[in-house]
């Protein structure tokens, strides 16, 4: 548009100022627009063509090779009033915009109806890549500064967290043990706090069951040995003067060896388990005969404090995968728990049942003036009786014994309470399978 209107500013619109502009002939209108309007446009090429869109003028040096090129124009879909084009002019590619100058009271020997700016295409591609390159460095620039940030905020959220678990882990090392991190949410680095917090709970409790075991071990052992050491003192410095006072003494010696020796057989069982070093010959068991035997076993003892025994087996019971030697130690264990700790003058109920592939044994008795508490008595050297009174002999490490042995044949081993308030003990292993129940020998299997 203002090439068109500084094309216009150089004709003459009237004979008379024609006149007074000297512009006579083409080549006086050619030269006006050289001289005056093509140095103002700023590198673009000046076109100009007539009606029937061929050139009549242009401004570039060899502006008279392209005189009478027909140049294709179609309205622009962008700008109202302008005319657009993609020509070749002298074999270089171009981009034009054009717009209509009316004839009407012109005087112009040209007779030009379109005012056309052309630039090469390779000069725009120049320019726009030009201004692509001004604006990526921007973006650039803009995004190294956001990334920077960004780094900035990431480094100190990950290195925050994770020198506080250093320092926690140093703090537990250390032994402080109730070292808890404040590290929570639902990504990485709050799992891992979480995680933390999990285990450094573990080692608490492993700490404490160990402190625990200690305590009991040195508890235990305190009475045992200073009866021992009391009683052959008394041998030894000749205190003890009958016959009936020295068999007496030699015979709590005797028990109090016993007791003891008992005592190092079953932390030794425990930590054979416990470690996984403990042999297992797993083969098919007759569960009914099994119990039947125990019962037998048990039975004198628990006639001395008036129990009834009754049990429920059915014939048809199918065998058990177990290691028979530690079946029936953990079977004594559980009947011999039974008649220690059942109320006198009770009855202790056996039964078996198959339940699912598995065949489970429960026993069930009242209890005494002291409830059990079914969590725990499987923990090492638990009893029920505050007093820890080892009267009916035992140092609590049977049932302890007997749930990791049941852990180690792949069953499981749990107590509870029934509606009535009798205390019930559950020894559930995996029923025999076909090729187990057959004459096989042994395949001893390592406890995992």
């Amino acid at each position: 548009m203002p090439a068109a209107v500084a094309v216009r500013s150089e004709e003459c619109i009237s004979h008379v100022y024609a006149k007074a502009c000297k512009l006579t002939t083409a080549g006086d209108f050619t030269d006006r627009l050289n001289n005056l309007v093509a140095p103002r446009l700023g590198g673009y090429r000046l076109l100009l063509l007539d009606s029937e869109r061929r050139v009549v003028y242009d401004s570039a040096a060899n502006g008279p090779a392209v005189f009478g090129t027909q140049i294709p124009i179609a309205r622009s879909t962008r700008v109202a009033n302008i005319w657009e084009a993609r020509t070749s002019l002298a074999g270089d590619s171009f981009i034009a915009a054009a717009i209509n100058i009316s004839s009407a009271g012109r005087f112009d020997p040209l007779e030009a109806t379109w005012v056309v700016l052309a630039e090469p295409q390779s000069a725009v591609a120049t320019a726009a890549a030009g201004d692509l390159a001004t604006r990526l460095l921007e973006a650039g620039g803009a995004a190294l500064v956001v990334a920077l940030l960004l780094v900035l905020f990431i480094s100190r959220s990950l290195t925050g967290p994770l020198t506080q678990l250093a320092a926690a882990a140093e703090d537990i090392a250390a032994g402080n043990y109730s070292r808890r991190v404040s590290i929570k949410g639902p990504d990485e680095i709050g799992m891992l706090g979480t995680a933390f917090n999990h285990m450094a709970e573990a080692v608490e409790r492993a700490r404490k069951v160990q402190r625990d075991f200690l305590a009991n071990v040195s508890h235990e052992l305190k009475t045992p040995l200073t009866s021992l050491i009391g009683f052959s003192q008394a041998l030894i410095d000749g205190s003890v003067l009958s016959d009936t006072e020295r068999t007496r003494a030699a015979t709590i010696v005797h028990e109090e060896s016993e007791r003891v020796l008992r005592m190092a057989q079953e932390l030794l069982d425990l930590a054979r388990v416990e470690a996984g070093s403990i042999s297992m010959h797993i083969t098919s068991v007759d569960m009914h005969g099994q119990i039947q035997q125990e019962m037998e076993v048990v039975r004198p003892r628990a006639g001395v404090r008036g129990l009834d025994l009754n049990v429920n087996v059915p014939d048809d019971i199918p065998p058990v995968a177990a290691d028979p030697e530690r079946l029936h130690q953990v079977l004594d264990n559980l009947f011999d728990n039974a008649a220690k700790y059942a109320k006198e003058g009770t009855a202790v109920h056996v039964l078996a049942r198959l339940s699912g592939s598995a065949v489970e044994t429960v026993l069930s008795n009242a209890i005494g003036k002291h409830r059990p508490d079914p969590d725990r008595m499987f923990d090492r050297f638990y009893r029920a009786d505050p007093s820890r009174s080892s009267a009916a002999g035992g140092v609590g490490l049977g049932l302890a014994i007997s749930r990791e042995l049941v852990v180690a044949m792949k069953g499981r081993l749990w107590a509870d309470f029934d509606e009535s308030g009798k205390l019930r003990l559950h020894l559930m292993l995996p029923a025999a399978r076909e090729h187990e129940q057959k004459a096989e020998p042994a395949v001893p299997a390592a406890v995992a």
